[in-house]
């Protein structure tokens, strides 16, 4: 059965009013009084009348509408980040239109893209990773159409808005250093990706500093499985750190499985620090310590930055944004019960390096 779609004249029907004081109320026109505004959307309500953007469009209405090209929203860290876009285009009066790019690589983001485009877009947020050359060929292809990357290197030559992950690294190196750990091991994200990239660099820089070298590294694909799976190897492998950074909290909520399941403790035998610090992560048991990048502001800045692009204001080419660390119960100094023998010598050789840089020069 074929259900006819609700038109302008309906609602003008059901609130009394005319079909031209409808279309004004439709597209946000101020010349019409707070009563008569209610009366029409109370109509609309009760109609579930939905306006025509793409009509509006072509017909030059002004309506921001904004297109975001995501990697994939099964993870935690783009589902919230397009959550938090689309709460701020709400309040800002912009619709979203939303397209999941579906595989891996360039070619892939360029078809997203092209379906935003065809839906006439006045502006795109694309957040998936994309090296140098593909961001450059992705903003050409937009031609004169505002865009905005949110996973890429602050360094390449187009409009960003991205974390610190340099910050972040050395927060995480540095409350687990502050608490005594030196066996410390590594599990990134997929290489593919520019973020996981930039933290694992950080990682090593920070490490470095201290004079650390990583126990063992490994690289999931931003799943909980992929945590679980990596970090059952490497305990299998029979590396025994005393603390893991994970690349992102969903990795991180697999590494503690697998910690649990190989039978040891959370903080007290292997200290866990996540990145990202999604929704969930406090629920995890124990609550986990973790890298906070703050969504909500990413959400609201990249839209208010997007709206300005496409009015023809000037903004900032790249924008950084700052990260905190989320304290919580994952973390605590290393169990010296649980130490091995490998552990034991490589503790006495790191010990006996930093001692030679504190020895004074003859």
């Amino acid at each position: 059965m074929n259900v006819k779609p609700v038109t302008l004249y309906d609602v003008a029907d059901r609130a009394g009013v005319s079909y031209q004081t409808v279309s004004r109320v439709v597209n946000q026109a101020s010349h019409v009084s707070a009563k008569t505004r209610e009366k029409v959307e109370a109509a609309m309500a009760e109609l579930n009348y939905i306006p025509n953007r793409v009509a509006q469009q072509l017909a030059g209405k002004q309506t921001p509408l904004i297109g975001v090209a995501t990697a994939n929203l099964a993870l935690h860290a783009p589902s919230q980040i397009v959550a938090a876009i689309k709460s701020r285009a709400d309040r800002s009066g912009a619709s979203v239109v939303i397209a999941m790019v579906e595989r891996n690589g360039v070619d892939a983001c360029k078809a997203a893209v092209h379906n935003l485009l065809a839906q006439r877009v006045s502006g795109l947020i694309i957040n998936y990773p994309l090296d140098e050359n593909d961001a450059i060929a992705v903003a050409a292809a937009c031609g004169n159409v505002p865009v905005l990357f949110l996973d890429v290197s602050d360094r390449f030559p187009v409009n960003s808005i991205i974390f610190s992950h340099d910050d972040g690294a050395r927060l995480g190196v540095e409350h687990l250093v502050e608490h005594g750990h030196q066996r410390i091991a590594l599990l990134t994200g997929p290489h593919s990706s520019v973020s996981a990239r930039l933290r694992l660099a950080g990682w090593h820089k920070y490490l470095t500093h201290y004079q650390l070298r990583p126990v063992a590294e490994t690289e999931g694909d931003w799943s909980a499985m992929s945590g679980f799976q990596q970090t059952m190897q490497m305990l299998n492998d029979g590396t025994m750190p005393t603390a893991i950074l994970v690349a992102n909290d969903q990795m991180a909520l697999g590494a503690m499985r697998a910690i649990a399941e190989f039978g040891l403790r959370i903080p007290q035998d292997i200290s866990v620090i996540g990145y990202d610090d999604t929704e969930d992560s406090a629920c995890y048991i124990p609550p986990l310590t973790t890298i906070r990048q703050n969504f909500p502001l990413l959400g609201a800045t990249s839209v208010d930055k997007l709206l300005q692009l496409s009015r023809g204001e000037p903004a900032t080419d790249n924008q950084r944004l700052p990260v905190s660390l989320v304290q919580r119960k994952t973390v605590q100094p290393p169990n010296a019960q649980v130490t091995s023998p490998q552990a034991l010598a490589d503790s006495l050789i790191q010990l006996a390096r930093q001692v030679s840089l504190l020895a004074p020069k003859m």
